[in-house]
């Protein structure tokens, strides 16, 4: 595959991580941004970067561009993001440094990161913004939604992108072969 093929591949598939990202959080709005009960299921891509590095921007680009619909406005847009860049960095090295393992396990190690970071960073963002003073009760509510997110969702989604990739790989090796 010559480099700029597989730039662009790259280019369009960021361009997809974040499309994903963001649809799934506009059409799930009462829940994506609830006071109450935070589940965003574009947080399920937030393990792509264990096995696509561009992922690390095109789901942070996803979710900067949800946070414009926040009703925590530009700390969202600042601190959410943030959070998500920063859980996606440590998910990609942790996908790098254990490249040899087993996909499962690297996805539910990856999973600590965006469950962890989010659940420390925006009860902090909720309090500044809203004067919310109920931060371990918001810890404890968004461990629960996004390990549902990243978890439940996000492991099984990795783990069959990484057979599909690996099986891609094959029919166009196969192919590559016979030219």
């Amino acid at each position: 595959m010559t480099k700029g093929k597989r730039v662009t591949i790259i280019i369009a598939r960021m361009g997809v991580e974040a499309a994903l990202y963001f649809v799934l959080t506009f059409f799930m709005q009462p829940i994506a941004f609830s006071p109450v009960l935070q589940f965003r299921i574009g947080e399920a891509l937030t393990l792509l970067p264990i096995i696509f590095p561009e992922a690390v921007f095109g789901v942070t680009i996803g979710c900067l561009m949800a946070n414009v619909l926040s009703p925590y406005m530009w700390y969202d847009m600042v601190f959410g993001t943030l959070a998500t860049l920063i859980a996606a960095l440590i998910t990609y090295l942790i996908g790098k440094r254990m490249s040899k393992v087993h996909i499962v396990l690297r996805a539910l190690v990856g999973a600590i990161p965006p469950i962890l970071v989010n659940a420390a960073v925006l009860p902090l963002m909720w309090m500044l913004a809203a004067g919310d003073a109920a931060y371990w009760y918001n810890f404890a509510m968004l461990l629960v939604t996004q390990a549902g997110a990243v978890v439940v969702i996000g492991v099984p989604l990795t783990v069959a992108l990484d057979k599909a990739g690996v099986a891609l790989k094959h029919v166009y090796a196969t192919h590559s072969r016979k030219k």
